[in-house]
């Protein structure tokens, strides 16, 4: 289970830059729970997976994961049990480094740090079986360099490193948005077989409003640092794109104007 509760975080705190991300945002999700994340450009979406997985630190309030606090551990250590894919498929990855060699610093996030073989038989044989998975060919390919591979089967990779683990926290931060369109429909179903199949805790960013109600158990739309608008069970089932632009307009009192958003219907 995650809790955030009553975490805030401002960025130039007093000076002229000053810029409130995040207010006394609170939320709970429950073990196995996919909640997707929609808001315009500065309403704190990516401030807020910041703050939990680590990269910065929150002002006040706590964040406790599985009945413990994380709020204080260094990104280094929660990397060990959130697993988190990027909008940009060069950021997951070690391009230098082959497929198998990315996959088992993967296996091995969160785990005691000692002088071991690198890739082992036995773990050749789970890259090979998971990255058949993906359906890219991969499996035959895990001597290869991950800078060769096309950005599409680096994020269908870098998903595939943030789960092998099994991280009691999945983390997407717009993980297709820098895919086309067929490359960026065929990582999100690998995301949804992944997901479903280990019930994996997950908040996932999107800019896509379809994608924000179809996708998971429940949707998040954030404004101005805060959680506007919270839908889930038959209520999001039955809310269409335009009954969530309706249910914004009348919470914050103005439409939207996030051109990114409207335009993907």
């Amino acid at each position: 289970m995650l809790v955030v509760e009553s975490i805030s975080k401002t960025f130039n705190p007093g000076g002229v830059n000053e810029r409130v991300a995040i207010e006394e945002i609170s939320l709970q999700l429950e073990p196995g729970e996919v909640v997707t994340i929609i808001g315009g450009n500065g309403a704190g979406k990516s401030t807020l997976l910041n703050a939990i997985a680590g990269v910065i630190h929150i002002d006040r309030g706590r964040i406790i994961l599985d009945n413990r606090e994380i709020h204080c551990h260094p990104e280094h250590v929660r990397a060990g049990y959130a697993g988190r894919v990027f909008q940009d498929p060069m950021l997951g990855t070690a391009a230098s480094m082959t497929i198998e060699e990315n996959l088992s610093m993967a296996l091995q996030r969160g785990q005691p740090r000692r002088l071991r073989k690198g890739v082992t038989k036995k773990n050749r044989l789970v890259f090979r079986e998971k990255l058949e998975l993906l359906g890219l060919g991969l499996e035959n390919r895990l001597t290869t360099k991950v800078g060769l591979l096309s950005g599409g089967q680096r994020q269908a990779l870098t998903l595939l490193m943030a789960t092998i683990a099994m991280p009691r926290l999945l983390l997407l931060d717009e993980h297709t948005a820098a895919l086309d369109p067929k490359t960026a429909a065929k990582v999100l179903e690998l995301t949804r077989t992944i997901v479903e199949e280990n019930q994996l805790t997950t908040m996932m960013i999107t800019h896509n409003m379809e994608q924000a109600l179809s996708f998971g158990t429940r949707t998040l739309m954030l404004h101005e640092g805060r959680v506007l608008i919270d839908i889930f069970g038959s209520r999001r089932e039955k809310t269409t794109v335009s009954d969530l632009l309706a249910m914004f307009e009348k919470a914050s009192g103005k439409a939207l104007e996030n051109d990114r958003m409207l335009l993907v219907n």
